[in-house]
């Protein structure tokens, strides 16, 4: 993984808002209306090209695609890539199994009134045809032309933007299991060490075009308030484990400096107030295969956590990419507050162990964004600048 040598890296965690030419395919796409495929790839290449241009001129070191190749959200894109699956309509008093309104928890005990609200404002991310998506079949991966085509259109930004590094996201396997029922394995442990394995081609494609590859967890975190209670937090961390351990056997092949983890408390702007302490879980997270660890800083309900680095050790030659502007809230971070959040964790682990990112993603799939786009730069260049003057303090006048 990339340190930041002479002065604080920037990258973000992945997902942009979607043009509204591109976001307009799919959503023609969604409803079942007639779609002309060479337009969309058209489409598609252009506003990669263009998105990676843009990150390239704010000062992000470290870009992606935006996960514009992604026909639905940060988990559901994988069900377009892999065999196994089946989407059923849903029958009379038959409930959900993907949604916002599927995702019970202890957050929504507490606050039903705000959940029975803002559960009407994300029918966007679904399809239209309410349902479930089952495992039916053995689970293998099918996807190698749409993550070759996200791979080419990266590599053609990167290019035409002269940006040496990036990174394509991709769904952890834990991340993919919880919402889709499975009727074909003899356990959960099963079923998810399949997908697991299924998904190592995808991991494999990005290292082998010379990208970072980064893998999103949100479920790992997110299972917490719907375990406990009435578990304990020894049943979540059980739970947990055998999730860490099916991701590591599909990064098994690849070099921990090529992969980066991310972990949110979820993206949805919601109350948070069950989720789980980093302190709880920081060890767990660092058993994963990874170079580099992407975790919330910024979000109101975890910032105080970076206190947590008093005590746990980052291991020798690992990164810490901290959120230091949130998805979560239109105010845009002062580059001051950004740069203190830096300092003070820099102070911890050392300054070279220090990348600069995002909470979260600031779109949520194709259709749903967390913030208006312009909104969505300018925390991207409050973080850009925030990182300079967290370099100079760090490093001085050496900082390049």
């Amino acid at each position: 993984m990339t340190h930041s040598v002479d002065r604080i890296l920037t990258t973000h965690v992945g997902s942009l808002v979607r043009p509204p030419a591109l976001a307009d395919f799919y959503r023609r796409m969604r409803d079942g209306e007639p779609c002309d495929e060479a337009a969309f790839r058209q489409c598609l290449e252009t506003s990669v090209t263009e998105v990676v241009r843009q990150q390239a001129g704010i000062g992000i070191d470290i870009v992606s695609d935006g996960e514009f190749g992604k026909t639905q959200t940060w988990s559901r894109y994988v069900l377009d890539r892999l065999n196994g699956f089946e989407f059923r309509r849903l029958r009379p008093g038959e409930a959900a199994s993907s949604g916002a309104a599927a995702l019970t928890g202890r957050d929504r005990e507490l606050f039903p009134e705000f959940y029975a609200e803002w559960d009407k404002t994300q029918d966007s991310v679904l399809l239209r045809a309410p349902g479930r998506w089952v495992c039916n079949g053995a689970i293998s991966y099918r996807g190698q032309a749409l993550i070759g085509r996200d791979i080419d259109n990266l590599k053609r930004g990167m290019a035409a933007a002269k940006i040496p590094s990036g990174f394509l996201p991709v769904v952890a396997p834990g991340s993919v299991v919880p919402e889709r029922a499975d009727e074909h394995y003899a356990s959960d442990e099963a079923y998810t060490f399949a997908v697991a394995e299924a998904l190592r081609s995808e991991y494999r494609a990005i290292i082998n075009a010379g990208l970072i590859l980064q893998v999103d967890d949100a479920h790992l975190t997110g299972a917490y308030e719907r375990i406990v209670p009435p578990g304990t937090l020894a049943d979540y961390r059980k739970w947990a484990e055998m999730r860490v351990a099916a991701l590591n056997h599909a990064l098994q092949d690849i070099p921990e400096e090529r992969c980066r983890y991310h972990i949110c408390w979820g993206s949805w702007s919601g109350p948070h107030v069950a989720d789980v302490q980093l302190k709880d879980i920081a060890d767990l997270l660092l058993r994963v295969r990874a170079g580099c660890y992407s975790i919330e800083g910024a979000n109101a309900r975890h910032e105080h956590e970076w206190r947590v680095w008093e005590k746990v050790k980052l291991p020798a030659g690992k990164v810490l990419m901290p959120g230091v502007v949130s998805h979560h809230t239109n105010v845009v971070e002062h580059p001051e507050l950004v740069a203190q959040r830096l300092v003070r964790l820099a102070r911890l682990v050392g300054r070279e162990n220090v990348i600069a990112g995002t909470d979260c993603g600031f779109a949520q799939g194709p259709l749903v964004r967390r913030v208006h786009p312009t909104i969505m730069w300018a925390k991207l260049g409050s973080l850009v600048e925030g990182a300079r003057i967290a370099s100079l303090e760090l490093w001085g006048a050496k900082a390049a």
